[in-house]
């Protein structure tokens, strides 16, 4: 199984995984840590949103990286 992030801006266009650091993961637990851990550094690169992917499939999304006050 391969889990993998679709991130997109805010305004739903894809971001390039490679300009923001993507990778490929084995289990979906480390995809989600990965994310926990990057979040914002993401934001500050311009997205504003991402998808789980497994294996293609998605998973769930979006789900927006926007801080809640």
């Amino acid at each position: 199984m391969s889990w993998v992030w679709r991130f997109e801006t805010a305004t739903g266009a894809v971001v390039d995984p490679s300009e923001v650091g993507g990778t490929e993961f084995s289990a979906q637990g480390d995809a989600e840590s990965w994310l926990g851990e990057i979040w914002r550094e993401l934001v500050e690169k311009g997205v504003g949103q991402v998808f789980l992917l497994e294996d293609g499939r998605e998973v769930y999304g979006p789900m927006s990286l926007e801080a809640q006050e």
